[in-house]
């Protein structure tokens, strides 16, 4: 399990989110693991040592991305999912990718969605970000639920966008911009 000492970078009622640390490789990957079924074929998180140590030096090393951890501070910190700003371009763009997902014990609780509540403030605050997107096969209903109750919008439809499993696969885009003040 995680250490629920670790240092949130922001908390909600139920969730904290921090960054990745390489000692969560082996709750990650477990967590991993026990999700495919709710994960595939939306979501290939890393599911062994290996490739979490790649996933976490591509967060960590990568000034176009940066990640977080969801953890459950009700439950001793344990990690209940995960949210990353990924292809984060700066100058008049201001923009980044987001990318998400629950584990399977986690699912369905409203985690993710206080997480994004937590994560849009900082991207749009200390990030200093004008837009993010959110790229989603549109099979994917919780996935797109998610984003309409974050207040992302739905923008348009791209064919054949993104490489996963084998295949080019269509996907919605949905986007939100910073709030204006």
């Amino acid at each position: 399990m995680s250490d629920d000492r670790a240092p949130y970078l922001a908390t909600g009622p139920r969730v904290g989110l921090r960054p990745y640390r390489p000692e969560d490789a082996g709750e990650f990957t477990a967590r991993a693991r026990e999700s495919r079924a709710l994960h595939r074929p939306w979501l290939f998180p890393p599911d062994h040592s290996e490739a979490y140590g790649a996933y976490l030096r591509a967060l960590t090393e990568d000034p176009a991305k940066t990640g977080f951890l969801v953890c459950d501070h009700t439950a001793d910190g344990r990690i209940a999912g995960f949210v990353n700003i990924n292809n984060i371009v700066r100058g008049a763009f201001l923009s980044g990718a987001l990318g998400y997902g629950a584990f399977a014990h986690a699912a369905g609780r409203g985690m993710l969605t206080e997480a994004l509540g937590l994560v849009l403030p900082y991207a749009f605050g200390p990030l200093g970000l004008h837009r993010l997107g959110a790229d989603i096969q549109p099979g994917n209903a919780a996935s797109r639920a998610l984003v309409r109750r974050a207040g992302f919008r739905l923008e348009g439809f791209s064919p054949e966008l993104l490489f996963i499993d084998g295949a080019w696969r269509d996907h919605e885009r949905w986007a939100i911009t910073a709030p204006r003040s």
